[in-house]
């Protein structure tokens, strides 16, 4: 089982300059990402006065994360995997792709960076609200939970099948698009509901700069269970056990 393969670390990793670079690159990619997709948030309410959602509305924030993410995962891929997730970084860790230790690293990195750019859309925006992700009228939080777990999942399961599988041969930038169009596409099916977060990142940064917390620790169980069933399923049945596993995601 990849829980067998859980590795904490040396003591120098976390102060090695390259596990800080990594973390370096996690926290720009984060930055990135949030700030277009946030951001774009933020434009729709400016352009219809905080008005009601609305299917375009949706459209839009689909297209910004996805497209956003792209990016964020291409820029970091050759330095850092790309994570730009904690539950990305928390899948790779439980299938022994990374170790705990760097694995913190990058969640600092990754939480740090969306605060950031939250912090930089308020200010840019002259004092526009980062709103924190919410669940609409008439979802409860379990509803919200199954949703995260759902989507993350899939997410997840992009990630290894695309990005971390040896098997995947020379995909090249086949792994950021798919998981740019997984983002997209459970936007569309659950933005309506919970706002469709996946990323526990994304969910804090706004939460953090808002000073917003309600039902704030779906955001964080749904897209870390997700990701761990994901992470055994696909490391348990579809990668060879006898195959040495790598320190970090190569994606």
């Amino acid at each position: 089982m990849p829980i067998n393969r859980i590795a904490i670390g040396t003591p120098g990793e976390a102060s090695h300059p390259e596990a800080l670079k990594a973390a370096l690159a996690e926290f720009f990619s984060m930055l990135i990402f949030v700030f277009a997709g946030e951001g774009s948030g933020m434009a729709f309410n400016k352009l219809t006065d905080s008005g009601s959602s609305t299917p375009a509305g949706l459209v839009a924030a689909a297209l910004a994360h996805g497209f956003a993410l792209f990016v964020a995962v291409s820029v970091g891929a050759n330095i850092s995997g790309g994570h730009v997730n904690p539950a990305v970084t928390f899948g790779a860790f439980i299938g022994g792709h990374i170790t705990l230790l760097r694995g913190i690293l990058y969640w600092i990195a990754q939480l740090l960076g969306s605060v950031v750019a939250c912090l930089l859309l308020k200010f840019s925006t002259g004092g526009l609200e980062t709103s924190a992700f919410s669940l609409s009228s008439g979802v409860s939080v379990w509803n919200a939970l199954v949703f995260e777990i759902v989507m993350t999942f899939g997410l997840v399961y992009t990630v290894y099948a695309t990005a971390v599988d040896p098997k995947k041969g020379n995909l090249g930038i086949i792994a950021p698009i798919a998981i740019g169009f997984i983002v997209g596409a459970n936007i569309l099916a659950g933005g309506a509901f919970d706002g469709a977060s996946m990323n526990p990142a994304v969910s804090f940064g706004p939460a953090v700069v808002s000073w917003s917390w309600a039902n704030h620790w779906v955001y964080w169980a749904g897209p870390l269970i997700g990701a761990a069933i994901a992470a055994i399923i696909y490391d348990h049945i579809f990668i060879d056990s006898t195959h040495e596993q790598l320190p970090t995601t190569d994606y």
